[in-house]
């Protein structure tokens, strides 16, 4: 009998989980396929993904989508490896600065929005600071529909902020875990902070690097928040379309087609990374 119960143990732990998977995963997104694939007449149907196509800002939120995970990505990746480097050189008030940077993790995404909103508005913080420096003697409109470039600018910038801390924390675990010896036996080497960086840290970093990316670019093709507060539709992303067919137009079968498809773009967006930076059982555990 405790041979039995010690065997049902650790399956019964998974149920939790389990069921917190099902019911707001799974079942949502079988609902989100059944609307975007079902007729009024529960027959099989393309009729909402043409609708969806043939919509007048289906083209642009699809090139301002890829445009901000083209511009966002890199940048929070690079800036996130920087960041974890200098806190893991352990330098004196490393432990402030990381949760300095970590509050934007506790901030939500509108919250963050409308606090940058704040800041690039015509009459906002920025605004003000560069009138007094005497920089621009009447405000810039950062977000004005007619400098679109600017208004975009704006938001890679919000959405960095936003996001960067997340991207940072996963990979300073990664650095964490990777044994101090291969530091030392670089320095010993005579090899300079770039050397290291470049051909001892990263490969070693290499599976939370490829988990940071995985996470960040799924959330990147969920971006709506930060883009509606600054931009509201002038610049249209598929989140946004997708939130803007349900609430706004009250059609749930397109806004389900919206939803289908930001997933497709994620999976194959996981499927890229899992396939390109393939790591080795011993990679993972650094042995």
């Amino acid at each position: 009998m405790r041979v039995k119960s010690e065997t049902i143990l650790p399956y019964s732990l998974l149920v939790p989980t389990l069921i917190f998977v099902i019911l707001l995963i799974v079942v949502p997104i079988g609902q989100a396929f059944l609307l975007a694939f079902q007729a009024p007449d529960s027959s099989f149907t393309f009729a909402h993904f043409q609708k969806m196509a043939n919509d007048t800002s289906f083209g642009d939120a699809l090139r301002f989508t890829f445009l901000l995970l083209i511009f966002i990505v890199p940048m929070q990746v690079v800036l996130a490896i920087i960041m974890a480097l200098l806190i893991h050189t352990r330098f004196k008030g490393h432990t402030l600065f990381l949760y300095i940077y970590a509050i934007p993790l506790a901030i939500s995404d509108l919250a963050a929005g409308i606090a940058w909103l704040s800041i690039f508005t015509e009459r906002g913080y920025l605004n003000s600071i560069l009138n007094q420096l005497g920089i621009f003697d009447k405000p810039f409109l950062f977000l004005s529909y007619q400098n679109l470039p600017a208004m975009f600018g704006t938001i890679v910038v919000a959405e960095s902020w936003r996001a960067t801390a997340i991207v940072m924390t996963i990979l300073l675990a990664g650095l964490q875990v990777i044994p101090r010896d291969y530091f030392e036996a670089a320095d010993v080497f005579g090899a300079t902070t770039l050397k290291r960086t470049l051909f001892v840290v990263l490969p070693l970093l290499r599976p939370s690097l490829q988990n940071a990316l995985i996470i960040r670019t799924i959330f990147a093709f969920q971006t709506f928040a930060v883009v509606f507060a600054l931009a509201g539709r002038v610049i249209p992303v598929l989140a946004g379309e997708s939130y803007n067919w349900y609430v706004a137009n009250r059609n749930p079968n397109i806004a389900a087609a919206y939803a289908v498809l930001v997933l497709i773009f994620t999976v194959a967006a996981t499927w890229f990374y899992l396939h390109f930076f393939q790591t080795s059982a011993a990679e993972a555990g650094y042995d």
